[in-house]
């Protein structure tokens, strides 16, 4: 018996809140040629029911936890997905996101008329008005590269340490679960912040990935939302430096640093201690004002 052709794979943590919604615009789909897995990455409110509930109605439907139902993060969850996973294509979606209708069979026929593309990402909408009484607008970020096209590695990788152009979001894209494996997964030591920016830095630096210009997912702001958490401050700057450390680790242990790849991710890092720098500046400033005010 063969497989679907896609599996979709939700994490989740404590996420009862939003969790039925986003089952729910799995289920909504066009193309009906998918099981969905979802991770509980040990929660402790009604996650586990609301999962109950789904496999109850829907035999496409299954479910993983770690061991002891422990909370291993981010990334370890999505692995442990992966390694579930019977789908010849592998899509992500937290629980708090929601897809578009059409998200995978327009993502699938791209990836099905080229067999040497390894992922399909799209726009992905940053999504306000899902609260009423909210005063910032839906947007999109600018994508930054000419979509509607397919680029070959490793244009996109550079481009991304460059910061001129956008990096996949996990709702927004479709991978072969093969690219997935030869990349290694996601890195278990990121259980949070920059936990899928470290896995697609390393794929865009090995294949060919199609940028579609479709928004295919609404990314919902709130603040319990990983961005939401990790904010401009220095916890976030000492982030992105242990994800360009990595990245630049990965491709030395894979032989894959060209000089333009290894200049790209030393530039990436020299513009983040020049942020940090400016950061311990300005807080320096403000702790010897106050001090100058408490004593004055």
């Amino acid at each position: 018996m063969t497989g679907p052709a896609i599996t979709a794979i939700i994490i989740c943590l404590n996420g009862e809140r939003f969790l039925r919604e986003a089952i729910a615009s799995i289920l909504a789909q066009d193309d009906a040629d998918w099981e969905l897995i979802i991770v509980d990455d040990g929660s402790s409110d009604a996650t586990a029911a609301i999962i109950a509930e789904a496999m109850a109605a829907d035999v496409r439907i299954r479910t993983a936890c770690h061991p002891e139902h422990a909370n291993m993060g981010m990334s370890a969850s999505r692995n442990l997905g992966i390694a579930e996973a019977r789908g010849h294509y592998v899509a992500f979606l937290d629980a708090d996101d929601v897809w578009m209708a059409d998200k995978l069979s327009t993502q699938r026929a791209i990836l099905d008329a080229d067999h040497l593309l390894a992922m399909v990402y799209g726009r992905t909408k940053i999504w306000h008005s899902w609260q009423s009484g909210r005063d910032a607008d839906d947007f999109y970020y600018d994508l930054g590269v000419e979509p509607g096209r397919a680029y070959d590695p490793p244009l996109l990788f550079e481009q991304l340490m460059e910061n001129r152009c956008q990096s996949p979001t996990s709702c927004g894209s479709l991978i072969r679960r093969d690219a997935i494996l030869a990349t290694g997964g996601f890195d278990p030591a990121f259980r949070q912040m920059f936990e899928d920016q470290v896995f697609y830095a390393r794929l865009l630096a090995q294949f060919r990935v199609h940028v579609s210009d479709k928004c295919v997912a609404l990314y919902r702001s709130h603040v319990d939302a990983c961005t939401a958490q990790m904010g401009d401050g220095l916890p976030s700057a000492a982030a992105h430096l242990r994800y360009l450390a990595a990245t630049l680790a990965y491709l030395k242990g894979r032989h894959l640093a060209s000089r333009p790849m290894l200049r790209a991710v030393t530039n990436a890092r020299r513009r983040v201690l020049a942020q940090m720098s400016k950061q311990l500046i300005r807080q320096s400033g403000q702790t010897l004002l106050a001090r100058v005010r408490r004593h004055g």
